[in-house]
């Protein structure tokens, strides 16, 4: 076995050492889409906050309310969760139970009779 002289570049040279090859750049990973997302977010959360003040209590009102949460849950999932990042088995195995959950939740309302007491 024979014994050679190291050829890497040492670290402690300071003739050779060259702080662009050892110390890594900062890169951005993404962060202008969560900032997009960020953005999506607060506008929607502003609608939000204006249709409670401006729409007259009713089932429009609740509607509406429902559907702007479930769309900033869907941008809160896929963008800070990672969601969007992840297989299709894995989202479905998540977002099916939801549709289920929701599916309950109309037909215990509609067998409870409740729909003509909120109208």
């Amino acid at each position: 076995m024979s014994h050679q002289p190291n050829k890497n570049v040492d670290i402690h040279d300071e003739v050779n050492y060259d702080p662009t090859v050892w110390v890594p750049r900062v890169h951005s990973h993404g962060t202008s889409d969560i900032w997009r997302r960020f953005w999506i977010l607060l506008g929607l959360t502003i609608i939000d906050v204006g249709f409670y003040f401006t729409l007259p209590t009713g089932m429009l009102r609740n509607i509406t309310f429902i559907v702007l949460g479930i769309v900033k849950a869907w941008f809160i999932v896929g963008t800070f969760m990672h969601m969007k990042h992840e297989k299709k088995s894995l989202a479905y195995m998540i977002i099916l139970p939801m549709v289920f959950i929701i599916f309950f939740i109309y037909w215990m309302l509609f067998e409870g009779n409740f729909w003509g007491s909120f109208l």
